[in-house]
């Protein structure tokens, strides 16, 4: 059996790789805010009366509120602005066999060169 030669990658496919990951990570942490799929709320929980007690504030949150220099009427809305936790459910399902689709292939492939390595080490012996 010949020797396991690991392939040589070059300075330039090292910089591409590199660059496209950066990209990938942009994007992937970019566009859901963008397409408005992430972050705060679209809509703000509004109340009628807009007192500390009305926006679930004891005493003493509210003295830290007006330390700020918020009121009840300016806190409302940084109050209320809460992420609504909805679960689309055919979305996160694709996304689960997606990974575990990838982790498969994964370990497929390293297995594939460990054992090659594996061999070409201790194979003689």
């Amino acid at each position: 059996m010949s020797r396991y030669t690991p392939p040589e990658q070059s300075k330039a496919g090292q910089v591409f790789d590199i660059a496209i990951v950066v990209v990938a990570i942009f994007v992937a942490l970019w566009l859901p805010l963008k397409l408005g799929l992430a972050g705060a709320a679209k809509s703000i929980d509004a109340l009628d009366a807009k007192t500390w007690e009305a926006l679930g504030q004891n005493p003493t949150m509210a003295s830290i509120w007006e330390k700020l220099g918020y009121t009840p009427e300016t806190a409302h809305d940084v109050i209320q602005n809460r992420f609504h936790y909805i679960i689309d459910w055919p979305t996160l399902i694709i996304m689960a066999a997606v990974l575990i689709g990838y982790f498969v292939f994964l370990f497929r492939a390293s297995d594939r060169e460990y054992r090659d390595v594996i061999n070409e080490k201790f194979d003689d012996k």
